[in-house]
């Protein structure tokens, strides 16, 4: 690209060269001209003034841009140095258009540098001729810069030409006495690369390969093993089409297959450990399709691996709640926010057969180093043995573990919730208080065994006398209490004397005898007068200790009398 050109006089004070130097540019046969150190011409011949009739102002009105520049450059060097080079001129007249040889030479005039420019005509096939060699020149620094060694195999006189690099990368120089041909190059191959290299390179000289590249080890100077690349092509044939030369370049690529070795390792480590884990691991891209499954996903959700990659995640990990409903999709969630999130307690995990399993998960987003999204990873556990396991400690801590019904704790907290309606919605409860009749015979007759054997029956007789959301319990050895939801005294007295008499009517037989025994129940309403559930539970105990002292075997009503 041409400098831009202030006027000479306002750069530099350099004189035009007058005298010797002045005497000698003027007698030189071809054009010429001083060039100052800010690329002005300073002083020029009759031949260069022909060029465009006048002196230029600066080299790159003559001579295109890249000579002009080669040029300044070496006006810019510190040490006297000469060039020589083709170029292009395009002046209308002298020696017309086309291409010129440009010498220059720097000189030291006092303080001044100057640089001493000759152009001569060169004819068109030295002008290519030139041009062709800085190419090729250009190729091979740029080759060499790039650490490519160049190797040109002549098939007809089975030689082999190795460029510099080609020796640096195996550890040797090229004036080393090492032997490049095919066959001893081939000793050096490792045992386990020859059979394709050799397979490869037949191809290829039989003119079967447009374009060959193939990887293997060599034995370095060193004696270690290096990684080369080698990529090359046929560039001349014979005339019946046979091969008569081929030209490629070698790279050594041993640091990227120790990266890929590395890669391979931790790709390994990884599948192993992943294979390995007892959590469920599915992967998915940045749309939510499957890409991976370790075994125990497979086990967990009934779907193979090959079954399952490239389905919507939503498809093979399939949640419902306890109520039924489908909670949204986990990985298409993740995948949305692009944060991390886990599934509440109340989802489980669908399998393929259709089994349900409880599970507790997490999905995280997976970013690439630029912190692109590129998916999401979901673990999850099966944990639904402890999962049955705290059902089974809750329940124990609410339930009676004889008979199964709820205990007094349990009772309690249903009896404030029924106070809690009557009062604020004007409902009425009925609270049923049960205590058996000569139950302490056979608990003294047949043993605390044949008791507990008994309870549990009588258990399910009081089961069967509840409707839909009634509440039964357990309070005591032989006392139990109902309650008796959205019900009258009077609907409520009905129930408990038929539960009386089923009671009554119930024969226990435990070792060859057999028992009976009765129930005496107490009714109280629960309204939204009452304040406290003490006092509701102090009624229905009293109105059962009155059914007893009439005689047992009754149902009695609470009266503020007793």
């Amino acid at each position: 690209m041409a400098r831009e050109i202030k006027p000479h006089m306002a750069i530099s004070p350099v004189a035009p060269p007058n005298g010797p130097l002045q005497s000698l540019v003027s007698h030189l046969p071809y054009p010429a001209a001083v060039i100052g150190r800010q690329g002005h011409v300073l002083g020029a011949n009759g031949g260069w003034k022909k060029l465009n009739g006048a002196p230029p102002a600066c080299l790159e009105d003559i001579v295109d841009p890249d000579a002009a520049e080669r040029v300044n450059a070496l006006l810019q060097a510190t040490s006297g140095e000469q060039a020589s080079f083709a170029c292009r001129i395009g002046a209308p007249e002298g020696l017309g258009a086309g291409h010129v040889l440009l010498t220059a030479a720097r000189l030291v005039d006092g303080e001044a540098d100057l640089a001493l420019v000759q152009l001569m005509p060169l004819d068109a096939d030295e002008a290519e001729q030139r041009e062709v060699a800085q190419r090729e020149s250009r190729w091979s620094h740029a080759l060499e810069g790039a650490g490519q060694g160049v190797w040109d195999h002549d098939l007809i006189r089975d030689k082999v030409y190795h460029s510099p690099a080609w020796y640096r990368m195996r550890g040797f120089e090229s004036g080393d006495n090492i032997e490049a041909e095919l066959g001893p190059w081939i000793e050096r191959v490792h045992p386990d690369d020859r059979p394709l290299i050799a397979s490869s390179i037949e191809r290829q000289d039989r003119g079967e390969l447009r374009f060959n590249a193939f990887e293997y080890r060599e034995r370095h100077r060193n004696g270690s093993w290096i990684w080369i690349l080698s990529r090359g092509r046929p560039v001349e044939r014979l005339p019946n089409g046979a091969v008569a030369r081929i030209v490629g370049t070698d790279t050594d690529i041993t640091a990227l297959k120790q990266i890929e070795s590395q890669l391979a390792d931790e790709k390994e480590r990884l599948r192993v450990t992943l294979q390995g884990v007892a959590d469920g691991i599915i992967a998915s891209d940045a749309q939510g399709y499957v890409t991976f499954l370790n075994p125990a996903a497979e086990a967990l959700t009934g779907w193979s691996l090959s079954e399952a990659v490239g389905k919507p995640a939503v498809q093979v990990l399939t949640l419902l709640r306890d109520d039924g409903s489908i909670p949204p999709c986990p990985v298409l969630d993740c995948i949305t926010t692009g944060e991390a999130l886990s599934v509440d307690d109340s989802s489980v995990l669908v399998h393929a057969s259709g089994d349900i399993r409880d599970i507790r998960l997490t999905a995280s987003p997976l970013k690439n180093s630029s912190g692109a999204l590129m998916g999401a990873v979901v673990v999850f556990q099966d944990i639904t043995r402890s999962r049955n396991l705290q059902r089974e400690l809750a329940h124990s801590a609410s339930h009676d573990l004889l008979t199964g019904l709820p205990n007094r704790a349990a009772f309690d907290q249903a009896l404030q919730g029924a106070a809690a309606l009557a009062r604020e919605e004007n409902r009425q409860h009925a609270l049923c208080y049960i205590d058996l009749d000569y139950f302490k015979q056979v608990n003294d007759t047949a043993g605390h065994a044949a008791g507990d054997e008994l309870l549990k029956h009588i258990a399910d007789l009081i089961r069967q006398s509840c409707r839909n959301g009634d509440f039964a319990a357990r309070i005591g050895g032989d006392e139990f209490v109902l309650l008796l939801l959205d019900c009258s005294l009077d609907d409520a007295r009905i129930v408990c004397e038929k539960l009386v008499q089923a009671i009554s009517q119930f024969v226990f037989t435990w070792e060859g005898q057999s028992f009976t025994v009765g129930a005496s129940v107490g009714i109280t309403a629960v309204t939204f007068r009452e304040p406290s559930t003490s006092q509701l539970t102090k009624q229905a105990d009293a109105a059962c200790y009155a059914a007893k002292r009439d005689g047992r075997g009754r149902v009695r009503l609470f009266d503020a009398a007793d």
